[in-house]
């Protein structure tokens, strides 16, 4: 089944906006049989849009957009379908009493302008919003499909995973797609891809590679018409890749770094604290994504300045004879993490997040270092000068390169 995505709104072509919504949706879409061919965006202009929806309907099989569902008057995407497929909307009572209703539970009145949100076309059914006021439409002729969201994230994953999915599944039914993702630290995307060259470019079982922010991903898509038989054709690829890579492997499919290194804490009865400079705090808000993480993340210091740090125990002298942006100051820090909570694991992390130089340090220069019981391990690390970049690099490389240790010295 091919498919494409379109993006509705001026603000994403203004850049008021970025797009998110194409790529989770396209994320999405491997693991259902459905092969995405094209993504667009277009403003909000009828003509456009309607022109947009005539060619996706004779090239595609099934269409899904984001945005324009609003109550105003520049929210076109209802408009332009039913002008592609040259239907007439009308208003449905039960669903403008949905709307009334939705006002009235927050003890308001509905705007005027809300009755445009319950109009529908013959060919389509209403999917529900259950966090907005604009109402999804499903519109199906001719053996194809249009499926409208809205563009709030919040609404049009919600809707997804309510309703949307579980239709695509019984949809798509003549064969099965299976996904792993096994995820990589360590090496670079060329060094990956080198050393698994000669299972690229394989229409069926699919290798993917895919450089991101804690490191380099490797997606294995398969279609079979079970899951076993899916399942059977992705396996000499997984264990290839464990042969070859296991010593940068730290986690798979929709695991981040702070999931599993919770989980493997938690299944180990062990403990977590640590101390940042460079980071600001980013470290211990990305551990505190996991749910679970009071149970093993005992708490962190955000040591910002050298007095700040010797207040938190690191040690004078260690400053004043290596500097902040020191391998020694790092391993000092996490030691301090440790002793000072009692935790298993302690982390430090220090470096120069710019965009001057500090003590003759560029910009990305990072020490990292994980303390467990009197044994520290060194991570020295490069990233790009750019200070979001430096954040995230230093932080999951931290939380990958603990998820690796703690397997080796707790199995």
């Amino acid at each position: 089944m091919k498919a494409e995505i379109i993006s509705v709104g001026t603000e994403l072509l203004m850049g008021e906006l970025t797009d998110t919504n194409a790529s989770w949706i396209a994320g999405r879409l491997p693991a259902l049989g459905i092969q995405l061919q094209w993504v667009s965006i277009i403003g909000d202009d009828l003509p456009m849009l309607t022109e947009a929806f005539v060619h996706g309907w004779q090239r595609s099989d099934i269409i899904f957009t984001t945005g324009g569902l609003g109550p105003t008057q520049d929210d076109l995407t209802r408009e332009a379908v039913a002008a592609a497929l040259g239907e007439t909307p009308v208003v449905q009572e039960p669903e403008l009493e949905n709307l009334r209703q939705w006002f009235r539970n927050r003890g308001q009145e509905m705007p005027g302008h809300n009755v445009k949100q319950a109009h529908l076309i013959p060919s389509a059914e209403f999917i529900t919003n259950r966090n907005g006021t604009a109402p999804g439409w499903w519109a199906q002729r001719d053996g194809k499909h249009i499926v409208c969201m809205p563009g709030p994230p919040g609404e049009n994953r919600a809707m997804w995973q309510d309703e949307i999915d579980a239709k695509l599944k019984e949809l798509v039914d003549t064969e099965v797609t299976i996904t792993r993702n096994i995820k990589t630290l360590g090496l670079g995307e060329a060094s990956v891809d080198e050393i698994m060259s000669e299972y690229f470019g394989l229409e069926n079982p699919y290798l993917g590679i895919y450089s991101k922010a804690d490191g380099i991903h490797l997606r294995i898509i398969a279609r079979a018409s079970d899951e076993a038989a899916a399942r059977e054709m992705i396996a000499p690829i997984e264990d290839a890749i464990h042969d070859r890579l296991a010593p940068y492997v730290w986690g798979y499919d929709d695991e981040t770094p702070e999931l599993s290194v919770g989980a493997a804490l938690v299944g180990r009865g062990m403990t977590l604290a640590t101390m940042e400079s460079v980071s600001g705090g980013f470290l211990a808000n990305t551990i505190t994504e996991a749910p679970d993480s009071n149970q093993w993340y005992r708490g962190g210091n955000v040591a910002y300045t050298i007095e700040a740090m010797i207040a938190s125990g690191v040690a004078s002298g260690v400053l004043e004879t290596h500097g902040v942006v020191s391998q020694e100051t790092a391993n000092a820090m996490a030691q301090v993490a440790q002793s000072a909570t009692g935790a298993d694991f302690g982390i430090g992390l220090t470096g120069v997040l710019g965009p001057q130089e500090l003590e003759g340090n560029r910009p990305g220069t990072i020490h990292i270092a994980i303390a467990h019981g009197d044994d520290v391990r060194e991570f020295p690390l490069r990233t790009p000068p750019r200070r979001l970049v430096i954040k995230r690099r230093s932080c999951n490389t931290a939380l990958t390169e603990l998820r690796k240790l703690i397997t080796e010295v707790a199995p």
